[in-house]
């Protein structure tokens, strides 16, 4: 699915006008009759509602959703808001509309000047009807404070298609305390990009996509640097096995991991590398770690660095199909050597994770020794180490968006929604996991999967994308059994089984 900036959702809405074709009036029809059967799902009839409704087409939708809960016996007070004295086109329209309808009319009041807010409770409900898509600044004045009114109520609030004054994009400079604070928000066709930041959820509530009918071909032919991965991505993805294959032709890969005291980095990410389907995995891990390892991965090759407790000794990749460096690998000053001198000399797709990440942080001017499309997997502080603290996760974003062209390499920022920044500039959403995965050693374990699939011969782009959703699928039904509560990593590596027979089914 794409996701689209305020201008080209603009776009969509031209080119379904033109060429379904459809009139704007009869589009916004349509929204609000599916906007109101997504309201009357969630609320009954016996519940009052107050619709709030900006001069602009957000305020159309919501006036034609006020007439439409009317006829269907919704007690409902309806407010337009006409300020400068000016409204879109359609919401004239639909403030026409509504006035014929004469139970709406009677309680419908448009404000000019004074505004005498209506008493707002509990067992109530808001429509937000304000501003939609196409807010470009903080809301200020008299709208921001009626948004703090509404916020301090005890109303259940529904939003239409964006919590008003929250921005589609960039919300970097916004006012957060001039923001709608939704129960509930039905957006319009696909999600916004805002919708994907965690600071953004205390704003959106729980969130519904509404499908109104925008055209296929429009969505097709909009070029989008935004989208998201989903389901039926990753099956047209994954690769079939090959029955007459063997452990040779599936790809060997070698796992720079653990110091003493942190095998347990080593182990999750070398079992989540075999559980990936590579053919057979090396961990190279410090001689202290031996026996911890060769017990709780018997499947693995050991390969033990002369030093007993850190990486110290870098490794010939020549026979390997992929390698990855850095969980729990420590920082001192010998193993940040060593990583760069094995980072050099690496020739095949490398995964850099964890304290690989941190140690280029602190030696920024190894950055630029990174080999193209070398995969990078930091989570928002490590993130923050590489490219300096980020005011939120637009900015952070951005960021990892820039050096990832300028490197050439993909970066996986890890969260909830994570997001894969690849060298062209496109970005790509997530849609797999879950709060449970907020757990040590989750990020061991992506780093393991991708550096399977990428010994399976997977390109980087390919293995950074299922990658992502397979390590989310598995988290998906891992806390089906365990709960989100008491999700650990490795509840995470025994549900990768079942998340690729999912995707095979």
């Amino acid at each position: 699915m794409k996701i689209f900036t305020s201008t080209q959702i603009h776009e969509l809405d031209n080119y379904t006008i033109e060429h379904e074709p459809i009139k704007s009036i009869d589009l916004m029809e349509r929204a609000a009759r599916v906007l109101t059967r997504a309201i009357s799902e969630e609320w009954p009839d016996n519940v009052p509602v107050v619709v709030f409704a900006g001069p602009g087409n957000n305020g159309g939708d919501a006036l034609a959703v006020a007439r439409l809960l009317t006829e269907q016996g919704y007690q409902v007070q309806t407010f337009l808001f006409n300020i400068n004295g000016h409204l879109s086109a359609d919401c004239t329209e639909n403030k026409r509309r509504l006035m014929e309808t004469k139970r709406a009319k009677n309680q419908f009041i448009e404000v000019t000047q004074e505004f005498d807010p209506p008493h707002l409770e509990r067992g109530m409900l808001v429509v937000d009807g304000l501003f939609g898509s196409g807010l470009n600044k903080p809301l200020a004045g008299g709208f921001a404070s009626l948004v703090k009114y509404i916020n301090a109520s005890q109303a259940d609030v529904v939003s239409i298609d964006m919590p008003s004054g929250l921005m589609t994009e960039d919300n970097t400079y916004n006012v957060r305390a001039n923001i709608i604070r939704a129960t509930l928000t039905l957006t319009l066709g696909q999600k916004k990009l805002s919708m994907q930041f965690a600071e953004n959820q205390i704003f959106i509530g729980r969130l519904r996509v509404l499908d109104i009918g925008l055209s296929a071909e429009g969505i097709a032919k909009i070029d989008a640097q935004y989208t998201m991965f989903e389901e039926a991505d990753a099956r047209q993805l994954l690769k079939p096995r090959d029955p007459f294959a063997h452990k040779g032709s599936m790809g060997n890969a070698l796992v720079i991991a653990g110091s003493y005291g942190m095998a347990g980095a080593a182990i999750l990410a070398t079992e989540a590398c075999l559980r990936s389907g590579a053919g057979k995995v090396t961990c190279h891990t410090p001689r202290k770690n031996v026996a911890i390892l060769q017990t709780a991965v018997p499947e693995a090759v050991l390969q033990i660095d002369h030093e007993e407790t850190t990486f110290g000794e870098t490794v010939d990749t020549e026979d390997f199909q992929s390698v990855a460096i850095g969980p729990g690998l420590g920082t001192s000053e010998q193993t940040a050597i060593t990583v760069i001198s094995q980072i050099r000399r690496t020739m095949c797709p490398l995964v850099c994770d964890a304290d690989a990440i941190n140690i280029l942080a602190s030696h920024r001017t190894w950055i630029s020794q990174l080999p193209k499309e070398i995969i990078l997997t930091p989570h928002p502080k490590e993130f923050d180490r590489l490219e300096g603290h980020s005011a939120d996760s637009y900015e952070r974003l951005s960021k990892a968006r820039d050096l990832s062209q300028r490197l050439g390499a993909y970066i996986i920022l890890k969260g909830h929604h994570s997001a894969l920044c690849c060298p062209d500039g496109h970005i790509v959403f997530n849609t797999t996991g879950n709060a449970g995965m907020a757990t040590a050693g989750s990020g061991d374990v992506l780093t393991g999967i991708l550096t399977g699939l990428l010994a399976r011969g997977y390109s980087q782009l390919d293995a950074c994308k299922l990658g992502m959703y397979l390590h989310g699928l598995a988290g998906d039904i891992a806390a089906t059994v365990v709960g989100e509560e008491s999700l650990i990593a490795r509840d995470i590596v025994r549900s990768l089984p079942k998340a690729f027979l999912r995707l095979r089914k």
